[in-house]
């Protein structure tokens, strides 16, 4: 069992940037890949972002790849995606996920846990 809670969303102007944090409770936080998703009303959930569980491999979505980076830092049971030179179109619910697969989590959004996720707003 995995608890998954996101924060550092808001509101930011076009070019600016946000870090979002996913802090985790439960078992064994370190064992898990961990990724972030955005959602929009009327669209898919899509992945922006895995890593895998010693952060030797990660995955972006083409569109944010260069501007965001995620990282995980296991002793704090913290992920992190970190985004910059951000566009409205950026702009979305943003989850975080668990998954015991990193494989499944990028090619099938296989993830065993959620976030109840966190709004990003981009103004232009």
């Amino acid at each position: 069992q995995v608890q998954l809670v996101e924060s550092g969303g808001g509101l930011v102007q076009a070019g600016g940037s946000l870090r979002l944090s996913c802090a985790a409770s439960g078992r064994t936080f370190s064992g898990y890949a961990m990724g972030w998703f955005r959602q929009t009303p009327g669209k898919e959930r899509e992945l922006v972002a895995a890593i895998n569980w010693n952060g030797r491999i990660t995955d972006y979505l083409s569109s944010v790849k260069g501007r965001f980076s995620i990282s995980r830092d296991n002793a704090k049971n913290t992920s992190y995606l970190q985004m910059n030179s951000l566009k409205p179109e950026d702009t979305a619910v943003y989850y975080c996920a668990a998954a015991s697969d990193f494989y499944a989590l990028v090619a099938r959004s296989g993830a065993n846990y959620w976030g109840q996720g966190t709004q990003v707003t981009v103004s232009s």
